[in-house]
């Protein structure tokens, strides 16, 4: 379930590239963020049937969930306007390795929040740099346009898993991510209402990378992603996530025709490798290493 979600998450780049061609950056995100939370509702009614979820029907409960949607959505805000508009300026394969850096991100910021965090992590941490060099660095040490907020976005990508993370043992996650998805989306529909200029013909056209992104991405994936959590370590469910950038780079050369030269291909290696390192503690990889057969 784990690689299936991976698969939907590094094909949904090809979807919000598609999406571009009839609309633009943020009514893509508004609209694909509404479909997401319509998509949770069913969701939420069969889990409060089951009672998985308590206290909706406590002031408290929404006071909570409204403080913590507002919090997540507005970083979610954030980082997929980041992604979203990176796109229009590289690839779908660049945009799914920068973004997968956030897996090596989250333990450094945690250092903030006085998080313990091994020698695995920063030698994970230098590998991907490294990766990142070959990947986005020219050869006059300068970054593209696109690559640059992509690196951005996987900042607050990496911010948002922290405050997910902060707030999911307050709110019921479903809920929090419903309600983080409503709020990503007014913020994406308004800063639209300003800049862009949106058509019901465009959104049309659109509609097959809507559905994907908003209900495949959101709705499906999400889905699989929890219940498969419940039976796999958090060390191995990350390792196993983080191949939604190698799924990226696969959906790219598929369906929008692009292609990585070898020192692409070399950094975007050399950037997986680093978030697999800085997801397994070295001691786990010497003990493994000395241990003897059965």
């Amino acid at each position: 379930m784990l690689l299936l979600a991976a698969a939907i998450w590094g094909f949904g780049f090809v979807a919000q590239r598609l999406g571009m061609d009839y609309l633009e950056p943020f009514a893509f995100n508004g609209l694909r963020f509404v479909i997401g939370a319509l998509s949770l509702l069913p969701l939420i009614w069969f889990l409060r049937v089951r009672g998985r979820i308590k206290g909706m029907g406590d002031t408290g409960f929404w006071r909570r969930a409204l403080v913590g949607s507002l919090g997540c959505g507005g970083i979610l805000f954030i980082a997929a306007s980041f992604q979203q508009v990176g796109l229009l300026h590289t690839t779908a394969a660049n945009a799914g390795f920068i973004t997968g850096l956030y897996i090596v991100l989250v333990p450094v910021l945690g250092l903030v929040l006085k998080h313990s965090t091994g020698a695995n992590t920063w030698l994970g941490c230098a590998v991907a740099v490294v990766g990142l060099y070959f990947l986005s660095v020219g050869d006059d040490f300068s970054i593209s346009f696109g690559d640059a907020l992509q690196l951005a976005g996987a900042l607050f990508w990496a911010m948002h898993i922290l405050a997910v993370d902060h707030y999911a043992t307050r709110i019921a996650p479903v809920v929090l991510a419903c309600g983080q998805f409503l709020v990503c989306a007014l913020a994406s529909f308004v800063v639209s209402l300003g800049l862009e200029t949106t058509t019901l013909e465009g959104v049309k056209a659109a509609w097959g990378a809507l559905a994907y992104a908003g209900l495949i991405s959101v709705g499906v994936a999400y889905t699989l992603q929890v219940l498969a959590q419940k039976h796999a370590h958090p060390a191995h469910a990350a390792i196993i996530l983080s191949l939604e950038t190698v799924f990226a780079a696969i959906g790219g050369v598929m369906f929008l025709d692009e292609s990585l030269g070898s020192r692409a291909l070399f950094g975007c290696g050399l950037m997986l490798l680093g978030m697999l390192i800085s997801q397994v503690p070295l001691r786990y990889l010497v003990k493994s290493r000395h241990q003897k057969p059965a």
